[in-house]
């Protein structure tokens, strides 16, 4: 599936949805951190806004219906960022349940493949 998407869409799509998400995810890890930092909050905001910018020119290069169910990927970041930076506790069902949430996305983004 992922050959046939490289292959009927521009490399540049996936390099800027798949790192829109990351980060997005990064920029809601700060924005946990800001707890006692302005600092943290603002460069929350900043990669949260990159990544929102990189999305729109994801979507310039590839359709929406490929494009955005590509960025369930932030749900496999922030698990990694929670279990790794923040230190959080995550359940074996948590994993399950972002395992469904991207085999469900991919049937929805894998329409137009």
């Amino acid at each position: 599936m992922i050959k046939t998407f490289i292959s009927k869409y521009n490399i540049k799509a996936i390099i800027f949805v798949v790192t829109a998400a990351l980060m997005t995810s990064l920029g809601q890890m700060f924005w946990k951190l800001s707890k006692n930092t302005l600092a943290f909050l603002f460069i929350g905001f900043m990669l949260y806004g990159a990544g929102s910018l990189l999305f729109i020119i994801a979507l310039k290069n590839a359709e929406l219906s490929v494009v955005q169910p590509m960025m369930s990927v932030g749900y496999i970041f922030a698990l990694v960022i929670g279990i790794i930076i923040l230190n959080e506790n995550v359940t074996y069902g948590q994993i399950l349940a972002v395992f469904f949430i991207i085999i469900g996305v991919s049937f929805i983004g894998g329409k137009d493949v």
